[in-house]
């Protein structure tokens, strides 16, 4: 079966095809011509997915899933949440968004934190969700070049590693996307 993962993030679409196998064809919105913003104005992460995934479904007929992640911190009330990012504004980067979360949390000594990945998918006209959380703590400095988004500074429970000093498949194996999408590759089985 053919999905269109709705991304064109290169390292996201690299670890869905690496974790859903050679089972189902996964390609991305350039693939079928999209080249859209899609939209993304919920207030959980929960309605970004669906919203981008439906989006896609309705205006491209295919089946299709998206995915949103947040990076909930305790000591910042579950912040940055849904607005992961862009937390450091609109226009802003991943090293915009890492520097505000490091200097939130400076002199701060509750630094545990989860990254909750939602996956919506729309295939034959039904809505389904899957859910991927992995806990673990916000490091007080950036380790690793590896991975995106906040994985320099974020070091999962029972590793002494950041995502971003971990290999794709040391990361795919543990990580909230990866959870997701270990539950919808069950269920599209």
């Amino acid at each position: 079966m053919k999905l269109v993962f709705a991304t064109n993030n290169k390292h996201k679409l690299a670890e869905a095809k690496s974790i859903i196998g050679n089972d189902h064809e996964i390609v991305s919105l350039n693939d079928i011509g999209c080249n859209e913003n899609l939209p993304e104005t919920g207030n959980t992460i929960r309605q970004n997915a669906s919203q981008k995934a439906m989006y896609v479904y309705e205006k491209y007929g295919v089946n299709c899933f998206a995915d949103d992640t947040g990076l909930e911190i305790d000591a910042l009330e579950g912040r940055p949440g849904v607005y992961s990012a862009r937390y450091a504004g609109n226009d802003c980067d991943a090293n915009r968004n890492i520097e505000k979360v490091l200097t939130e949390l400076r002199d701060v000594a509750n630094r545990k934190a989860k990254f909750r990945t939602v996956i919506a998918l729309y295939i034959n006209s039904e809505k389904h969700f899957f859910e991927g959380v992995v806990d673990g703590t916000i490091l007080t400095e950036r380790k690793g070049s590896e991975g995106f988004g906040y994985d320099p500074v974020f070091c999962p429970d029972g590793n002494n590693l950041s995502f971003a000093e971990m290999t794709a498949s040391q990361k795919n194996a543990i990580s909230h996307r990866g959870r997701a999408l270990e539950k919808m590759k069950g269920f599209l089985i």
